[in-house]
């Protein structure tokens, strides 16, 4: 009776319903970077990256490794971006160790006549599993393009590509 007790227990520990899945992990990792990135907190947002990590932002060169994602990271928090919001649409994981997030972004951008601006977009992501932790291995986003304003026939805010002054293009992940 034990052996049969102990084997049921382990049948329904090792259950998809019950194990933590990639797409668990992935969005828990998710909110950890919004968490820091909307605290200012760079560090901890290259820190979810690997090592050998790609950033891929819109119009811009690549971006290799984890150090020079944090400064990219931390150049967009020091312009202005604020309240990043991510939202995985869909996590299709790969084996055990990889895993692809296509998601959503919003977040506020500074904007003309001490403004902001609402923008918003589209990302892919390719996790790797390492020591136990998702991290971002290849982080590819762009933009959406803003509604055109009705009365002059233009976009009512550009959506920034490249946060004021720093050469590197706006986030998110």
């Amino acid at each position: 009776m034990r052996t049969v007790f102990v084997a049921a227990l382990f049948a329904l520990a090792a259950s998809p319903g019950i194990a933590q899945t990639a797409s668990g992990e992935i969005e828990k990792a998710n909110q950890r970077f919004m968490d820091a990135f909307n605290s200012g907190d760079a560090a901890t947002v290259g820190r979810l990256y690997t090592e050998q990590a790609v950033a891929l932002p819109p119009e811009a060169e690549m971006i290799e490794g984890r150090e020079a994602i944090q400064k990219f990271w931390q150049d967009a928090i020091d312009h202005g971006i604020r309240n990043l919001s991510l939202r995985s649409v869909r996590v299709d994981e790969y084996g055990g160790d990889t895993a692809r997030e296509i998601g959503r972004f919003s977040l506020d951008a500074p904007a003309s006549q001490d403004r902001t601006s609402k923008v918003d977009g589209k990302y892919v992501v390719v996790w790797r599993k390492s020591g136990g932790d998702w991290q971002l291995d290849s982080d590819i986003w762009n933009l959406t393009e803003p509604e055109p304003d009705v009365a002059t026939g233009s976009s009512s805010s550009p959506a920034p590509t490249t946060p004021a002054g720093s050469g590197t293009a706006s986030p998110p992940e």
